[in-house]
Order: structure tokens, then sequence, then C-alpha cells
């Protein structure tokens, strides 16, 4: 998801867009001059970035969006030297989620000094510092005027950590309002996972960041977006498709996992000592390892001490081409996407079908939101009942499975909406829209709840202004730690869910970085991997979550516990409990898992949930879900016992997709993270 959501996972998300809105030191322009951008979301405006270069090539630039109530703003004043890197940097305001930001860079005889919310260090290289807090987009098309100075093809150091790289990939002549104007593709590596391009003009100014979901353009030019974009969608796909010849392996003959520990999602149990025998795309035989016939000529694979899983599943993403390898490399083999832009998604998904990009297997939740200033920065808008009957048409006709109601859409559509969908077949959840609560959508004919803090908001009225606002966060972290949650409102609620055979989508990952995080310290949802991911997305992960004082730091803390125990409350009732992230791909469905069991839930149930269940949901369960003679050929191949040690699921060692296998290792090294232990 361009635009960040909820979590830490959400501000690294929200680094990187707010970096891509800037200028090049004026060395590399001519003369004093202001430059203004315009931030879109949707082909909407939500933003918007001035820059302010001064004779002396000094930049001030003031920066914000509003994302739902939430974006950054920010002032921030940089310094470069001759050849491009920064001397001196200086960020005050509010990050995405309104954190405080007092970030500096400064030089001297040592060398550079920093501090921020991340942490204070020193360093004596001449290198280029990348900015933790900041909002300002200065830095990127800086950065690329300073590998311009360096010789072809040489790394230039990150601070205060890493090594970045440059690569022209497109260019291209744009017109608008009369004008005409080159532009440049570039493409930095060490920055983030995947190379981050930004487009720049012939005076080594920033132009813009193109997209179909967010973009940044400058302003006059927002027309151009969809071209650049095109051109910049063919280069990407020509990377992974690159990726799909050299890390996706299709076996020429059969393969069997042999003396393997089987995990059997039906019965949520183990059964030792078994083979599994794949031809093609789909499991041919399962049995015990002494009585199970292997091919002659079979690839075989010594399963002694790992367990095989059926292929993972993640019911709450928003996919981007990147996703698909983390989700492969993290053994997830099928998602449910939650809303996304539909040509973008469409785009994926043909390329993961057919095996030329990789990616899981995906299903499709269309998003339906009214309109206003907290609108979601994608999907299907709707005033009327006429339009939200057409929006579901447009969903069912493309295929989608299930639609997916947004905040800002008007209560007494809901029923319209739901009424639609189901005509059509299509399972229908979502956020509850401002004006209702949980139980009202419930009994309104909702199929399912997403995000526990809306299941909480239920027992929270009169305490909450607006769940449009962020205030659906904040009122949380303030007050559901008061919830008793043994009362008989709460009873009635879940028996209400019981009852209606409604499923809930807990992403209960994506609210313990925003609730627990503290500035300084590791988020506990990147913890567990905070090592094998790249310095600079280590540091981000230091940033902290939703703004706290010592009045309610915890009170946030609490909150998130009785996050935890609502979800064992709805699973000990038998509310199916969906394994859904909405956070950084494919490694944060193990902390889903991990975070399942932490609230009580027996390890061996989380793993039915993240497998069976979903494809339960989904009508999926005949062809996937577990480990069967007939099913497709999904699995993962973990090291260790994940019914034991939950942990153990991050211990990938293979992982397969419709027969095609891949090595989890090598899916991570490419996008420069370290392989599991």
């Amino acid at each position: 998801m361009k635009f960040p959501r909820i979590g830490v996972a959400s501000q690294l998300a929200a680094c990187l867009v707010a970096t891509m809105v800037a200028t090049v030191p004026a060395s590399a322009a001519p003369g004093p001059r202001t430059l203004k951008y315009v931030v879109l979301a949707n082909g909407q405006p939500i933003g918007s970035e001035v820059d302010v270069v001064d004779k002396h090539g000094a930049i001030d630039s003031d920066f914000e969006f509003n994302d739902r109530g939430r974006g950054p703003k920010a002032h921030s004043h940089y310094e470069f030297s001759a050849d491009g890197l920064p001397l001196r940097i200086s960020v005050t305001g509010v990050n995405y989620l309104k954190a405080p930001v007092d970030e500096h860079l400064t030089s001297g005889s040592g060398g550079l000094q920093w501090t921020s919310a991340s942490g204070n260090g020193k360093s004596s290289v001449r290198g280029f510092y990348v900015t933790n807090d900041g909002s300002s987009g200065v830095e990127l098309p800086a950065l690329v005027g300073a590998l311009q100075h360096r010789p072809a093809g040489a790394a230039l150091p990150l601070l205060p950590a890493g090594q970045a790289r440059l690569e022209q990939v497109a260019e291209a002549n744009v017109d608008s309002h009369g004008e005409r104007m080159h532009v440049r593709a570039f493409a930095i590596t060490g920055i983030d996972l995947t190379p981050v391009t930004v487009w720049i003009d012939d005076d080594g100014a920033y132009f813009g960041s193109p997209g179909r979901w967010s973009a940044t353009m400058r302003a006059g030019w927002e027309s151009v977006n969809d071209t650049l974009f095109a051109i910049q969608l063919k280069a990407e796909d020509a990377r992974y498709a690159r990726f799909a010849a050299t890390l996706a392996r299709r076996p020429s003959r059969s393969l069997a996992i042999e003396h393997v520990r089987l995990f059997d999602s039906q019965s949520a149990s183990l059964r030792e000592d078994q083979t599994v025998v794949v031809e093609g795309a789909v499991i041919a035989r399962v049995g015990p390892a002494g009585k199970t016939a292997v091919p002659a000529g079979a690839e075989r694979v010594d399963g002694r001490g790992r367990t095989l899983l059926p292929g993972l599943f993640d019911m709450h993403v928003h996919a981007s081409a990147v996703d698909g390898i983390l989700h492969l490399a993290s053994g997830v083999t099928s998602v449910r996407d939650m809303g996304n832009d539909i040509d973008e998604l469409r785009h994926l998904q043909e390329g993961w079908d057919r095996g030329t990009t990789i990616g899981p297997r995906l299903w499709k939740a269309g998003l339906i939101d009214g309109g206003g200033e907290f609108k979601a920065p994608t999907g299907i808008y709707a005033e009327t009942a006429e339009e939200v009957e057409a929006a579901v048409a447009r969903y069912a006709d493309a295929g989608y499975v299930q639609i997916k109601l947004y905040s800002s859409l008007k209560k007494d559509l809901v029923p319209v909406a739901i009424a639609a969908a189901h005509r059509r077949g299509l399972r229908i959840s979502g956020h509850v829209p401002e004006g209702l609560l949980a139980q009202d959508f419930v009994r309104l004919g909702a199929d399912e709840l997403q995000h526990m803090n809306f299941v909480l908001l239920n027992f929270l009225a009169g305490k909450v202004g607006d769940t449009r606002t962020p205030q659906r966060f904040t009122a949380v972290g303030e007050y559901a730690s008061e919830i008793d949650l043994g009362s008989p409102q709460v009873q009635q609620f879940i028996d209400l869910l019981v009852s209606r055979h409604t499923t809930v989508d807990v992403t209960l990952g994506a609210f313990e970085g925003m609730l627990t995080a503290r500035p300084g310290q590791p988020s506990p949802d990147f913890a567990p991997m905070l090592g094998r991911l790249p310095a600079l997305l280590q540091r981000q992960a230091l940033a902290g979550g939703l703004p706290v004082t010592v009045n309610n730091d915890q009170r946030y803390r609490d909150a998130y516990a009785t996050m935890l125990r609502m979800a064992k409350r709805l699973y000990d009732a038998g509310v199916p409990v969906l394994v859904g992230t909405d956070g950084l791909a494919g490694v944060m469905l193990h902390r889903e898992l991990e975070l399942e069991v932490q609230a009580g839930i027996p390890s061996a149930r989380a793993l039915q949930n993240a497998t069976l269940v979903a494809a339960r949901v989904l009508g999926q369960e005949a062809s996937l879900g577990s480990i069967a003679p007939g099913k497709k050929a999904d699995l993962l191949l973990v090291e260790g016992n994940p019914v034991e040690r939950i942990s153990d699921v991050r211990r990938g060692r293979l992982v397969v997709k419709d027969g095609v296998t891949y090595d989890p290792a090598a899916l991570y090294g490419a996008l420069g993270i370290a392989p599991s232990p």
C-alpha cells in the first residue's frame, strides 16, 4: 500500500512516500528558485510541498498531507556540500502518526553528528545521511545528485549505515499546459527493500513520483502522472520478471519430501514421519514414510527434524509488486487483498498467475467508501444507492469475492451495499462506517469485521467522536483497558457474532507497534527479525508508534493487552479468528501467528486459522488449506516444530506454490533481508 496504514510497517512506508517530494541542492540547478509539488491519492490532491532554494543552495521545505486525519506536517532545512553531501539538516513538526519530529544533523571537525527519535550518532565517514523522522522529500533527489558526482556504478556510503547505488532506468518527454519537459527516472538501491525510483528534470530538480494509488507530481504537471507511471511500471515489470526467471524453479520430475513431520490442518495435529509426493502442481500421495511409494528419479528432500505445513494465507493485504516476493519467502502462498487500485491489482494478479513474476494466489475484496476529507486513498466512492449498486456490480464483474465498506460510507447506504453484495454472492465486511457500532453492522448483515479496534469501539460509544479519524485508534488506546470483557454487554456481542457466523479479521500485529512501540526502542512487531533487515529499515523500526505522554503511556499498553484478551474470548466462543496483517508483507504474518499464541490461542489452532480456516472462508477448502492427495501443491517446509514453538514458522527452508519451488533464503536475499536462522 503506497500510503501507510497502521503500525510500524506503515511508518516505514510513510518515510519512503515522504522522501519522494523534493528538489536537489542548488549546485545542481540554476539560481534561487521555489518549486511546488502536489501529493495525490487516487488522483485527488491531499497535500503539498513547497521547496525554496536560496542563492547558496540551502533548501527550506514545508511538506504535509492529510491521509484520513493522519499525515506529516514538517519544516525542513538542508545545506549541502559542493559534491551533494548533506552538511546540515533540521526537521521539526509531526510524523504520519502525529508524533513529534525533532531531528538534526550537524557537521564539524569530527565529522557528522545526528539526533533523532531513533537514536543519536556520529561518523567521520563522508556519506549521505538519510533522515528517519523527516517528512520533507529533499533527500532522494539530493542523493541522486550526490551519486552522480561519483564514478558510474560506484556506491556511496549511507549514514547511519548502508550504501546506495544509482541506475537510470527510463526517460521521457512530457507535455502539459503548452510546455514540454525532458525528465529521467533514476532507481536508487540501498534505501528500501527494492530500488526507489524518482523522476528528475534536466536541471537536476525533482519532478515527480508517479503512481495510480498515490503519487507526487510537480504542480501543474499532474496530468502526466499516468504516462510516467506506465513507463516506470514497464521497467519495474522487467526487474520482477528477472527475479521470476532466476528464483522460481519448476521441477521436471516428481518432488518427494520424506520423513517429515506433517501438520494436519483438518485435525490441528501433527503426524510424524510422513512422505509427501508432488507431481506437477498437485499433491499426489501422502502417507507414512515407509509405506508411501516415491517415483523413480524423483527429487528427494530430507524432512527429518522439519515440519511441513500447508501454504499460509494472509487474509488482509494491500498488495504491491515487492510484496509478492516477501509473501513467498515467508511461506504465504495465498492472500486476500482488502483494497487496492483495480487496474494495478489486476496487473499484479496476471503476472503472479502466469508466473512471469513472483507472487501468491490472490483473492480480491473491493473497497467502497463515501466522499470527504477522510475517504480512503483508493477504491470506488459512492454517495447514492445507485452508485453503491454500480460499484458492487463493477467489482463482481471483475471477479472480486468480497466487498469491503470503509469508514466514510453513509450509514444509510450500508444496507444497500450488503443487499447488492449478497445478491451477487459476495461476502461483505469492512471498517464499521461512521455512525454505526460493530453490532449494528453485523445485524445489518455484514459477514466479517476488519480490525480489532472496531470490535472494541463497540463498547466505547460516547468516548469517541468520529471513527473516520485517528480517534478510532486513540480512543481505543485511552479507554479500551476499562472494558469489562466478562460483562453481559461483551457476551451479548460475542453471542451475536456466533449466531450470525461472523468472522473477525483481528490484525493484532497492526496495533502492536501503534500502541506499544516507543521511540528509540525496537518496535515489538519487528523485534524478532530486526537484525535481518537492511540497516536503514532497522533504524526506522525504532521510530515509535502513536505519540504518548506520561499520563497515557501505560493506558496504551494496557489497551493492547485488552486486544489480545478479546481475541482469546472470540476464539473460545467459536468465532473464526482470521490471520491477516495489514502490514509488511509475509514476515508480519509470522508475527500475527505469534500474537495469536500470545493471546492464548493454541499454536496448532493458530496455524489452522492461517490455513484451513482461511481456505474455508474463501471457498477454497476443496483445493487448498490442507495437505492431502489431489489438492494443489502449496507447501511450507520449516525447520523445527511450530506447534511446539510457533516462532519456528519463521524458519522456512522450502516453499512450494502450485508445484513451483522457491528457496526462502534466496527470495529474502534478493530484497536485502538476511535468511532466518
